[in-house]
């Protein structure tokens, strides 16, 4: 297993970590087998969503024993009324549910107290000008819960949640079809076939914008959606026409700025396996520019994708890594030390680039990789 720094909670996680949803049905064995597979291939971080008082049980007994070998990540303000799940704002209801939460999974304390999500603008203001965010901040002063998380399908109600300093960890959606799309209050447009049918160019610079801010902040975020449902793991459903690989698609989300794990709703022992697959594959099986490059309607021409394609560099320089740190640096006024210290450590640096022009050849996305380093070496100064 590869694990990651969780941004700024300090939490060592697995980079392939479980969503409560393929624990949905399960029988107490069936939950203990797939908590069992978990451990043994090294997950560590598990988010619970649901509300569902049986699965917050099933999952609770699976876990039992085993409690500080996981980060756990719940929501706040998931509760359960009428036999269904509901998203509430009810501060009385918000606490209940969450008194219901740790009895149900044997705890008391939550790694990440994660307010669930915040897609509106007016919602995000119900939620920071009223009472969740104030008991968010006094479960954290108590220690029930030891990091405040918010999770988000926008990437404008995500910029203010990180932008008020008081969020640790945001849960977004990020696969190639939604960094596409621009921001939406509904979840259910961005993947509307409308949004698809005209010829889509780049990154939607808001989410990517979104993405460096959470890494220059050190706010660590944990994916959801990365599968798009499963349709990017079929050539039919999927927008582009083309198939993902589950190791193509956890690579994509792994690669961007300040990503630390991918939330994967695993329903089975073999969707485990197919996840878990990423931690050993070859720098081929993870490379997902042979799914983006060449396509008519959805181009990334000149954008640095991170996919690492233009590799082997004969000096050694990490050209994706380069990228990333410059994108990161321009995005300021003034370069962060955070990013200038992650660039010094790098074994070299676009200084040392001998201008072979290997790299643009390899690269599918057409970027300018020479002058991408003659800019990275004035900007870091070597």
């Amino acid at each position: 297993m590869i694990y990651r720094t969780l941004g700024r909670t300090g939490a060592k996680v697995s980079a392939i970590a479980l969503g409560c949803e393929g624990f949905v049905g399960k029988t107490q064995d069936e939950a203990r087998e797939m908590v069992d597979y978990a451990v043994g291939n090294g997950i560590n971080f598990i988010d619970v969503y649901s509300s569902d008082p049986g699965l917050r049980s099933t999952l609770g007994n699976a876990l039992l024993g085993r409690r500080e070998n996981f980060v756990i990540q719940a929501h706040l303000c998931s509760v359960w009324k009428n036999g269904q799940y509901e998203r509430t704002r009810d501060l009385a209801e918000t606490k209940q549910a969450f008194a219901d939460l740790l009895k149900r999974l044997g705890t008391d304390y939550i790694d990440v107290g994660m307010i669930h999500y915040i897609d509106a603008v007016d919602d995000f203001h119900t939620v920071f000008d009223g009472g969740i965010i104030e008991y968010a901040k006094q479960l954290k002063a108590e220690g029930k819960i030891r990091s405040i998380g918010l999770s988000s399908h926008n990437p404008v109600t995500a910029r203010m949640a990180v932008e008020t300093g008081l969020i640790d960890v945001l849960m977004f959606s990020v696969n190639p079809c939604y960094d596409m799309q621009p921001p939406d209050e509904d979840v259910e447009m961005l993947w509307a076939d409308e949004r698809y049918e005209k010829a889509l160019h780049n990154f939607n610079s808001e989410r990517e914008s979104l993405y460096e801010l959470c890494e220059r902040e050190n706010v660590g975020i944990d994916v959801m959606k990365v599968y798009a449902g499963g349709d990017l793991l079929k050539a039919d459903m999927s927008p582009f026409g083309r198939a993902f690989t589950p190791v193509q698609a956890l690579n994509y989300a792994l690669t961007r700025p300040a990503v630390a794990a991918v939330m994967v709703g695993c329903r089975s022992i073999s969707e485990m396996e197919q996840a878990l697959a990423w931690c050993n594959a070859t720098g081929e099986e993870r490379d997902y520019s042979k799914v983006l490059a060449g396509l008519e309607k959805f181009t990334w021409s000149g954008h640095c994708m991170y996919c690492g394609h233009c590799a082997p560099c004969p000096v050694g320089i990490e050209v994706a890594n380069v990228n990333k740190y410059l994108n990161l640096a321009l995005a300021q006024q003034e370069l962060p030390e955070t990013v200038r210290e992650h660039y010094k450590v790098l074994k070299h640096h676009a200084g040392e680039c001998i201008a072979c022009g290997q790299c643009e050849k390899r690269c599918p996305f057409q970027v300018p990789i020479r002058r991408k380093m003659k800019e990275a070496a004035k900007v870091f100064g070597c």
